[in-house]
Order: C-alpha cells, then sequence, then structure tokens
C-alpha cells in the first residue's frame, strides 16, 4: 500500500516507516519533505550566525567607538549593521519556523490518513483481539505526539545544537580559556538528561496505555447507553470510570513528578556554569588579559550556550514521548494486512451460488475448534438455514464464506473452484450480509441503504430495495422520508427498522450469496412476514445462508442444518427434521408450545 504525499512527487509506503531504530523510522517519515526541514534548520544556522554576530559587533562597538569616544559617522554604520542583524535573525526565524510547521504538519497529515487506511485493511482477528479506544488513542494522541516531535523537539534540538556550536567557536576567537571554561557543566548536564530521559520514557508509556484504557472505557459506555439507562447502571458505571480514571491520574503526576524534578536540578547546574563563567571573565577583564566589549560579548554569549544546552536536556527528556509514541503507531503499522486481491479466478459474470463445505474445520486458537469436519453442499438459488445454540459455530461458517477468516482444515469450494482461489475483494463484492446487530452509519438513510453500491443509484432503485425490506412505508412516515438523518449506529431507528435497512442495504448490492445472521430476530411476526415474502421474490438464483432462532422464520428452507459445539447434527428439510428425535424437533416443539400459550393468553385479554 502506497500513500502519493502531498507534493505529489515522492510516493510514500506505509511500511517505510517501520524500523526497530526508532529514530531511523522518524527519519522515514519524512520522506517526501526532508529538504523543507533541511531549510528550516538552515534557516536556523542563518539566525543563530546572526545572534551570534550581533554580540561580535556589539563587542567591537564597544572596544572601538565607546571606548574611543568616536561618535561620527561609525556609530551610524553600527547601528545599521546591528538593525540588519537583528532583522536577517528574526526572518530567518520566522521562515525556519514556517518550514518547520509545513513539514510537521504534512508529515503528519500524510500518516493519519496512511494509518487510517492500514487500519481498514487489517484483519477480522486482530480487530476481535484491539480494543476500540486503543485504536483510537494511537491514531490521534500518539501522531499528535508524533507532530510535536517534528514542529518543536526536534527542530529545537537543531537550534540547540547550532547555538552550540556556533556560539562556542565564537567564543574561541574570543578567548580559548574562556570557551573550555564555559562548557565544564556540559558533560554533567547531557548525563542527567539521558538518567532522565529512560525514567520519563517508562512513565510517558505507562500513562498512554492507562489513557487508551479510560478512551475504552469511555467509548464502551457511549456506544452503550441505552443498555446502561435501561438497567439504570449509572453509578456503576461512574465508578468503574473513577477507578481507570485515578490510575490516569497517578500514572499523569508520576510523570510530571519526573519533569518536577529535572528542572531545578538543571537549573542549579546550568546556574553554577553561569556563575563560573563570569567569574572567570571578571577576573581576566579586571587583569586586563580581555577587554571590556569582550567580556560584554562573552557574558551574553554564555547565556546562548547554557540555556540551550539547559533546554536540550528538556528537549532530549520531551523527545522520549516522540519515541514512545512512534512505537505505539509502528506497533499497528506492523501488523499484516489482508491481501484483498490475491486470486486467480474472477468469472466475468459473478458466482453462480453453489457451495460445498468438504470436512471443514476451524479454530480461532490453536486446539480449540469451532467448527469439526463439518461437510454440506448446496445447489445455486437455494436457502440454507443454520440452528443451533448460541456458540454452535453457525456465525463462524457464514464468516469464512467472505475469507473474513480461512479455514483451517478442508475446503470450500465455490461454483467447484477452491474458495481460497478467489480474492477476498471479488467475494465480498459476491457476498452481502445482514449482521445480527446492523451498523447504522450517522448520515442519511438513503445513504445507509447505498453504502455497499459504488456505482450511481436511482432514488428507484433505492425506494425498490427499501420496499422489499418492508421499510420503505415507515421511511415514508419521517420527515425527510430518505433525507432523514440517523443518529449514531442508528440510534433513532427501532431494532426492527434498523435490520430492514441493512436488509435494504444488502438487497441494492444484488450479491449472490446473501447471508442473513438471524436479521429478523428484532421484528414482529407480521413484518418478519412481509420480509420473508419480498426475499423469496427477490433471490431466486441467489444462494441464501439464514442464521435464525426462530423455526418459524426456516420452515421453508431447502436445506437446514442443525450444529451443536461445532458439528452438524442434523440436516434436511423442516418435514424431514421435525418428524427426526433430535435438537431440531426438541426446539420446535418448545417454540410452538410457547406460540400457543401467547395466543391462548392474548384470546383471553
Amino acid at each position: 500500500m502506497a500513500v502519493t504525499s502531498t507534493t505529489g512527487k515522492t510516493p510514500f509506503s506505509i511500511q517505510q516507516a517501520v524500523s526497530k531504530n526508532r529514530l531511523m523510522g522518524l527519519w522515514r517519515m519524512m520522506t517526501g519533505y526532508r529538504w523543507y526541514y533541511l531549510a528550516a534548520v538552515f534557516f536556523l544556522a542563518v539566525a543563530a550566525l546572526s545572534k551570534t554576530e550581533f554580540y561580535l559587533v556589539m563587542r567591537d562597538f564597544v572596544d572601538n567607538v565607546l571606548g574611543k569616544a568616536r561618535f561620527d559617522n561609525t556609530l551610524v554604520i553600527y547601528a545599521l549593521g546591528l538593525f540588519a542583524l537583528a532583522v536577517t535573525e528574526g526572518l530567518a526565524s520566522f521562515m525556519s519556523g514556517r518550514l518547520a510547521a509545513k513539514t510537521s504538519e504534512s508529515i503528519t497529515r500524510r500518516l493519519r490518513n496512511a494509518l487510517f487506511d492500514h487500519i481498514q485493511h487489517l484483519t477480522f482477528a486482530y480487530h476481535a483481539e484491539t480494543q476500540t479506544g486503543d485504536l483510537i488513542q494511537r491514531s490521534t494522541s500518539d501522531v499528535d505526539a508524533l507532530r510535536r516531535f517534528y514542529s518543536d523537539q526536534a527542530i529545537a534540538a537543531a537550534r540547540i545544537t547550532l547555538l552550540f556550536i556556533i556560539n562556542f567557536s565564537a567564543m574561541l576567537t574570543l578567548s580559548p580559556k574562556l570557551a573550555l571554561s564555559s562548557i565544564v557543566v556540559v558533560p554533567i548536564i547531557v548525563a542527567v538528561s539521558a538518567f532522565f530521559f529512560k525514567r520519563v520514557s517508562k512513565a510517558y508509556e505507562a500513562f498512554q496505555e492507562q489513557e487508551a484504557v479510560l478512551s475504552t472505557t469511555l467509548q464502551e459506555n457511549l456506544t452503550g447507553v441505552r443498555v446502561v439507562k435501561a438497567f439504570a447502571r449509572q453509578d456503576f458505571e461512574r465508578s468503574k470510570f473513577d477507578s481507570d480514571n485515578k490510575k490516569k491520574y497517578e500514572r499523569g503526576v508520576n510523570l510530571a513528578m519526573m519533569h518536577s524534578l529535572f528542572w531545578p536540578i538543571s537549573d542549579v547546574i546550568c546556574g553554577a556554569q553561569i556563575i563560573i563563567g563570569l567569574f572567570v571573565a571578571s577576573s581576566m577583564t579586571i587583569s586586563g588579559e580581555i577587554t571590556l566589549g569582550t567580556y560584554l560579548a562573552y557574558s551574553a554569549l554564555i547565556v546562548w550556550i547554557i540555556f540551550p544546552m539547559r533546554n536540550l536536556g528538556r528537549v532530549i527528556v520531551q523527545m522520549s514521548t516522540g519515541l514512545v509514541s512512534y512505537n505505539r503507531v509502528a506497533e499497528i503499522l506492523r501488523q499484516p494486512q489482508e491481501d484483498m486481491d490475491s486470486g486467480e479466478i474472477y468469472p466475468e459474470n459473478g458466482l453462480k451460488g453453489e457451495v460445498v463445505f468438504d470436512q471443514v474445520s476451524f479454530e480461532y486458537e490453536p486446539g480449540n475448534p469451532v467448527l469439526n469436519n463439518v461437510s454440506f453442499s448446496c445447489q445455486p438459488g437455494q436457502v440454507i438455514a443454520l440452528l443451533g445454540s448460541t456458540g454452535s459455530g453457525k456465525t463462524s461458517l457464514v464468516n469464512l464464506l467472505p475469507r473474513f477468516y480461512d479455514a483451517t482444515h478442508g475446503v470450500i469450494r465455490l461454483d467447484g473452484v477452491d474458495i481460497k482461489q478467489y480474492s477476498r475483494r471479488f467475494l465480498r463484492q459476491q457476498i452481502g450480509i445482514v449482521e445480527q446487530e446492523p451498523f447504522l452509519f450517522s448520515r442519511s438513510i438513503r445513504e445507509n441503504i447505498t453504502y455497499g453500491v459504488t456505482r450511481n443509484v436511482t432514488n428507484e432503485e433505492v425506494e425498490s430495495a427499501a420496499r422489499a425490506a418492508a421499510v420503505h412505508d415507515v421511511i415514508q412516515t419521517f420527515p425527510d422520508e430518505y433525507k432523514t438523518l440517523v443518529g449514531e449506529k442508528g440510534v433513532t431507528l427501532s431494532g426492527g427498522q434498523k435490520q430492514r435497512v441493512a436488509i435494504a442495504r444488502t438487497l441494492l448490492k444484488n450479491p449472490r450469496i446473501l447471508i442473513l445472521d438471524d436479521s429478523t430476530s428484532s421484528v414482529d411476526t407480521e413484518t418478519e412476514a412481509e420480509i420473508r415474502g419480498a426475499l423469496d421474490a427477490l433471490m431466486k438464483n441467489r444462494t441464501t445462508f439464514i442464521i435464525a432462532h426462530r423455526i418459524q422464520s426456516i420452515m421453508t428452507a431447502d436445506l437446514i442444518l442443525v450444529f451443536d459445539k461445532g458439528e452438524i447434527v442434523q440436516s434436511g428439510t423442516h418435514d424431514t427434521l421435525v418428524n427426526q428425535d433430535g435438537i431440531y424437533r426438541r426446539i420446535y416443539e418448545i417454540q410452538t408450545r410457547i406460540e400457543s400459550e401467547l395466543e391462548e393468553e392474548m384470546a383471553c385479554v
């Protein structure tokens, strides 16, 4: 996968950013923008040179003009020279900041896009095992930490390094003795910075991990707000959030403590260095070894050596946050993507819908199979019903058809071809799915229905799909009809309405194979009958898999498969199975008795 940089010239592969060496990885992320960043460093050097030259010119002014009382045109020349240096420094600093900002924002913008795209192509197994809040945290907070690394910390490190080199070189021209006496504590500052760097890195990583936990808690609470309110569990959720928030507070205090310890220590060391330097310079001035102008220039230059070094320690400590965030982002980037396009067979007319499972077994974790030697076959246009208790393997079986997962053992054939010879993209274009808990986006009803179709869709086609799903009349009652906005996850719709919109979305896709994962569980009997009647007419020549718990929903299926503990324990039509001893007849008798009792109670009301 490659993302073209915003310069339009350099192709950028997200995998280029992955390296065991964090600094190398951060350098690779700059692909396409390195010259901008180097230009920013160049202007930093110009600004630093201008500042240093300003103090050297001041030295000459004090020694050659003030010291000799020469107030002629020379004064004007010095004034103009100092003004020009100040303007040069200001302009160079502006250009450096502008280029650094452009570079950092461009890098992180591209990284966000590439990271989002990478997450979209990760496997179902990865998403099943990873908390949503953690992914959000890494895609936002950690990416922003990388932005600060480029815009503030890395450029600050370059500025400090340039100021040290340039000002130390200038000091050598003033007096080698002064220059050497001004860097006595530099090794100590570096050692202290390295000491805190390791500890701040660990503290920041722990803080980010707990912030991800807190984000997950918040995300789950907001997603399940209906359940929370229905069970009046606000106090429990508040207590849980407070517990997670307290842990974040404790780790935040620990992180802040590391920073608060560093500052006074570095202040004492840097203050001692300035006192030592000024004491040596004062002694040399009194003894006549250096001029007053040299002393004044030195007193300014030492500040621009020591305090930048103090800030270097701060920057080094802060850079640890960027390096930790790089590791957290790189963890995602190292995850393998689904190969969507590998496949040898691409039928021009799509799939016919013949499905054969030949001794198929599947396990999410080694040694713990959820499907065991499943074998059956169906012809195009047939309806296959899957019945069984929760966890019996029904949903796992249908997840193998679009290759959300691949079978551990055995072979699945579509139209006589091993399913692995079709690309995942092709299969998912040919297969339509209505989930047990359908997801609707916070968009208009029309946009939700047309979500799975890439071509332009007419209003007539949308309405036809909605009628087939028995939801058109409901939509007509809304103020804006098909333009009506639904809440997040369709929260403004009832459960039955959401499922019918999801069915309409799948029907509009016009798949060759249809999977209905208990898709009529939230509708009443009358509405279910309407949906079934419409689907019977529209699903000719389409193979349909129905997962259901109500036998009334699958009585007309061509083949009913009864699952128990990952195995098919019964198979056949309704008439066949209802006359056999087994799970199917027991479920049928229980559901029939319950419905009869309900009808009797309703009749008495």
